[in-house]
């Protein structure tokens, strides 16, 4: 039996975070961090596509927004005091049509309310800081950037351990959360985790972790497939930031863009297709369990009735390259199928109620002793240090 104050389930870049915040406000405190995997960062960190996100898109007041501004300060700063690469290269929302443009201004307003460093500019501007790609007008955000979070991942796991009583245990999936008169205890494949307070931090399957310790869930988690491709090396210079279309405010995935990586390289994509399980990332993968989950989730199927038209977009890209190609030439219209080569996909967690609503936000819920994050999407990885901040507050000592 190991014997802890807390117990952190989840070693993404949030569960790491939140470690390392509260050994930095409990020094004298001990913690034990879970992963069911043997290394860090392995599924949505480990996949992020690395943008330092602004915060322009979200609704002012939102925990979306607060965090991610505030989040993104602190990961500037850690990254500064680590040693960890990262740039604030700027990044451009281009509208290639009259809708589009029309769309510019709330976007803009929301950037604004939230502090965000933004402006609408001309084509013509937009040519001289992207001359590849075209569009009517468009936003510039010259404070978006780019990191390596899979790199911030394993800084946070090091000065966590460093000299310290605090322990991260790989390859232990959580089997049983029970209560008992001393705390909780956590069952895992070879290890009984005697703590006072739980912190269920494991994103593709948070609701069922939610479930182990007693809770019910305010909703279930959704896999979303991002398939991306690398721009070969001639085709580069076509993107010297990062180039976004404009988002159909009616759906919360960003649409195909180009983004410049902070080792070299730019990735394009994702599109956002149903995957076949939380961890099918190749094309073929398949898990039975969740696959029957997601389509027979009444939320699910009303969240598919609703948006089939897009779904039925998305799901052609997965199969047509040259589809996925058209999608990138209405940003850059020089783009062509052999500039394109496969990039390992990801998967989002994404948290849809029983009504079928996309939950856009961050959904945290807690009892006296556990706190489940049910719901972090893109930004998290950017408002991870912030986000951290949230949940140790909602603890109850």
């Amino acid at each position: 039996m190991i014997r802890a104050d807390i117990c952190i389930i989840g070693g993404g870049i949030v569960g790491l975070a939140t470690a390392y915040r509260y050994s930095q406000k409990f020094p004298k405190s001990s913690i034990v961090l879970l992963e069911k995997e043997n290394r860090l960062a392995t599924h949505q960190t480990g996949r992020n596509s690395g943008v330092l996100h602004s915060g322009i898109y979200y609704k002012p007041g939102s925990l979306k927004a607060k965090n991610c501004r505030l989040g993104k300060k602190a990961m500037e700063q850690f990254c500064g005091e680590h040693g960890i690469d990262y740039e604030l290269c700027g990044k451009v929302i281009v509208a290639t049509n009259k809708d589009e443009t029309g769309r510019l201004g709330a976007i803009l307003e929301r950037g604004k309310a939230n502090g965000v460093n933004c402006s609408i500019i001309s084509g013509e501007r937009l040519r001289e800081i992207e001359p590849h790609a075209t569009g009517l007008e468009a936003i510039h955000v010259p404070e978006c950037g780019i990191v390596n979070y899979e790199q911030v991942c394993q800084k946070l796991g090091e000065l966590l351990t460093k000299g310290s009583s605090h322990q991260i245990h790989f390859g232990e999936e959580v089997l049983e959360i029970e209560s008992s008169k001393d705390g909780l205890v956590v069952q895992t494949t070879e290890l009984s985790i005697c703590c006072q307070r739980l912190i269920n931090c494991a994103g593709l399957h948070s609701d069922r972790l939610t479930k182990l310790g007693g809770q019910t869930p305010g909703a279930k988690i959704i896999p979303f497939k991002g398939e991306y491709y690398f721009l070969s090396k001639d085709a580069e210079k076509l993107c010297k930031h990062l180039i976004y279309p404009v988002p159909d405010p009616k759906f919360p995935f960003l649409g195909v863009h180009f983004t410049r990586m902070i080792e070299g390289g730019v990735e394009c994509g994702p599109n956002a297709v149903l995957a076949f399980g939380r961890e099918a990332y190749e094309k073929w993968d398949i898990s039975p369990r969740d696959l029957f989950e997601s389509l027979t989730y009444p939320g699910f199927q009303v969240m598919a009735m609703k948006h089939w038209k897009m779904g039925w977009g998305e799901m052609w890209r997965s199969f047509s390259k040259q589809a996925f190609v058209k999608a990138l030439q209405k940003l850059v219209p020089e783009i062509q199928a052999r500039h394109l080569a496969s990039a390992p996909a990801g998967i989002r967690a994404q948290a849809v109620s029983l009504s079928g609503a996309l939950v856009d936000d961050f959904l945290i819920q807690n009892n006296d002793r556990i706190v489940n994050i049910c719901n972090a999407p893109s930004p998290a990885a950017t408002a991870s240090l912030n986000i951290a901040e949230e949940i140790i507050t909602s603890l109850k000592f």
